[in-house]
């Protein structure tokens, strides 16, 4: 009889597709039967065809732990692991892994091992404490009812090992990237410009991140608005690629900041190694990261980076070698967009740095390491 596994995620377009396929594939190929529980947030439904599962359930969860929606998706999701007897369940997310464990109590006293990867507390140094409140109680407690923890950044991994008490703490370099997806070989950046509208001598930044809050592209906006004056202003363009809440939002503040015409919403796109190729920066503001999969991406073009010196990417990024930390206000992020447009040396020195620093990150370094917690349960 064949093995079985079951990932848990909230969201499967925006979870589970960016980030463990290769683990799906990685089941298959050892023989294993695959599931997937996981809510289909697709614009269409019918577009939800996710590769190398074998079974998937359309579960219900909220993203919020109190709504209470997420009764009926704990009642559905217990059936399921109740009936099926899987070897593993390998649950994410915040919403997903609570309630994947609750649901497990029983099955793992039949054997089931239950794996959580933690892809970024939310009870990270700094955060509001509203997330203390809602989600650190919430991983104590469920930490006797987790086989194995999997943190993927240093942050969460020193500090679970000092508040969680999950049965077996592990520390995996993030979920794996392809990087020789992102080789410079097969592209033609400056076919890519062209097809944008936009010429040799301008000056590209990218960002590659949802619309959202915690996302901060208002500071960038906000900062750009303070370079309006600068005589290389009208070089410089800033790309969004991403969608969210906050799109009408951000194009409003662009008009009002005057400094539409300088920035571009690119909405989601299914071309960013080309994007990240043929712009000359990646800028990357956001208050609160697990580990960017986007900053990484970035990082393996041999792109210079920009970033914010918070949870995750401190450990990508080693200032002045494989990017610069900035502070997070208008000013101090303008003054560094004016540093990279002015030095070209320094760019293409932590570009290079980059590119060698992700190296360590690698989708097959990362996969060996999870398949080795893998076969050790």
């Amino acid at each position: 009889m064949k093995k079985k596994v079951l990932f848990v995620a909230t969201v499967v377009k925006t979870h589970m597709m960016q980030f463990h396929i290769p683990y799906l594939k990685l089941f298959q190929e050892m023989g294993w039967e695959t599931s997937v529980a996981s809510r289909n947030d697709y614009e269409d439904p019918a577009d939800c065809r996710i590769p190398y599962c074998d079974h998937y359930y359309d579960i219900p969860f909220e993203r919020m732990p109190w709504k209470p929606g997420n009764l009926r998706a704990y009642r559905m999701l217990k059936a399921i692991i109740d009936k099926e007897n899987y070897d593993i369940i390998h649950c994410h997310t915040p919403v997903g892994a609570m309630l994947a464990r609750l649901a497990a109590v029983g099955a793992r006293k039949k054997g089931t091992k239950v794996i959580y990867t933690a892809h970024g507390f939310h009870f990270f140094t700094g955060a509001p404490l509203i997330n203390w409140l809602a989600f650190y109680p919430a991983e104590k407690l469920l930490a006797p009812l987790t086989d194995v923890l999997i943190t993927i950044n240093k942050e969460d991994f020193a500090r679970a090992q000092k508040k969680i008490r999950a049965k077996r703490l592990e520390y995996v370099p993030g979920v794996g990237i392809d990087t020789r997806k992102f080789r410079r070989e097969a592209m033609d950046p400056a076919a890519k410009r062209r097809e944008l509208g936009y010429g040799e001598h301008d000056f590209l930044i990218l960002t590659v991140a949802e619309m959202t809050p915690n996302k901060n592209h208002i500071t960038m906006l906000k900062a750009l608005a303070l370079l309006k004056d600068q005589t290389e202003f009208s070089n410089i363009h800033y790309l969004i690629c991403g969608r969210g809440e906050m799109w009408e939002s951000l194009e409003k503040s662009a008009k009002e900041l005057g400094i539409s015409n300088h920035v571009h919403f690119l909405g989601y796109r299914t071309d960013a190694p080309e994007l990240y190729h043929c712009s000359d920066m990646f800028a990357f503001i956001s208050f609160r990261e697990g580990l960017s999969v986007a900053l990484m991406e970035a990082m393996s073009c041999g792109m210079p980076i920009m970033c914010t010196k918070i949870r995750g990417n401190t450990d990508l990024i080693e200032d002045g070698v494989s990017g610069l930390f900035t502070e997070n206000n208008p000013e101090a992020v303008a003054e560094n967009i004016l540093r990279l447009y002015r030095e070209e040396d320094l760019r293409q020195r932590i570009g290079a740095g980059a590119a060698e620093k992700v190296k360590e990150f690698d989708e097959e370094n990362v996969l060996k390491q999870v398949k080795e917690i893998y076969l050790s349960v």
